[in-house]
């Protein structure tokens, strides 16, 4: 049935699907905790057909955000609360560019290509999973890394204990993000890809722990911009129009 319901989505052309007011919901609320981002997240993914790209970034992050919640929870990090900050900040910029998207309101590039081709058969699952993570990572986690900061008192520095906490989860979410490229590489309704492609190429050039060393690195050139206002706001529109280019190179449809 929800196969059916997808392709009739697609055959309409239509923008928006119809339970994007639900979704709107979802997001209205700002998260304060972690429990609150799963929850968040966990409604999205119940109301998400499997025809809507957005489901498939969702759903990765969601592992992810659970991955990170265990491991503070298991003690596993210098500094629990400060990473516990740092993926609810993270999470409200998520959750901000979809609720502006879903509101007609003005949202970052980089999400917004993936946002206005959520129903795009020819896009395979995993093209949207790293679309979004490409869009979340480069874009929004140096921000999310000096808001963090702000909040916190201390300025992102590599070789501190929160630099140390913060790329000790490379590992896991290479883990995550390797097991999605086998498990989400099919199109987006979930029919075969074709058996030759340039998008395992594409896939397997993109890299989570690269992308994250970039984010810090972009963090702590904002945080020394960050009383400089127009310099700061220049190089977050930087930020966007690069990992636009890189968001539209993963979401070409695959012939």
């Amino acid at each position: 049935m929800e196969f059916v319901y997808f392709n009739q989505i697609v055959n309409d052309n239509q923008d928006m699907f119809p339970y994007d007011g639900a979704l709107l919901s979802a997001v209205e609320a700002i998260p304060a905790s972690i429990p609150d981002v799963i929850r968040t997240m966990q409604t999205i993914d119940e109301v998400c057909a499997i025809g809507d790209g957005l489901k498939w970034f969702n759903g990765l992050y969601l592992q992810v955000t659970q991955a990170v919640a265990a491991r503070i929870s298991a003690g596993g990090f210098s500094d629990g609360a400060w990473l516990e900050l740092l993926d609810v900040e993270f999470a409200k910029l998520y959750f901000g560019a979809l609720k502006a998207s879903l509101s007609g309101q003005s949202t970052p590039e980089c999400w917004q290509i993936l946002f206005e081709r959520r129903n795009q058969a020819a896009i395979a699952r995993i093209q949207f999973a790293l679309a979004g993570v490409n869009a979340h990572i480069d874009h929004d986690l140096p921000e999310a890394i000096v808001n963090t900061c702000v909040l916190s008192g201390a300025g992102p520095l590599h070789g501190s204990l929160h630099y140390t906490d913060y790329t000790s989860l490379n590992s896991t979410l290479d883990s995550l993000i390797e097991t999605a490229k086998k498990e989400l590489n099919v199109r987006l309704p979930g029919n075969a890809l074709p058996a030759v492609s340039r998008l395992e190429d594409t896939i397997a050039a993109w890299s989570v722990s690269a992308a994250r060393e970039a984010a810090w690195q972009s963090a702590e050139h904002i945080w020394a911009l960050r009383t400089i206002g127009p310099l700061g706001e220049g190089y977050l529109d930087m930020l966007d129009g690069f990992t636009t280019v890189i968001g539209k190179t993963l979401l070409v449809p695959v012939p």
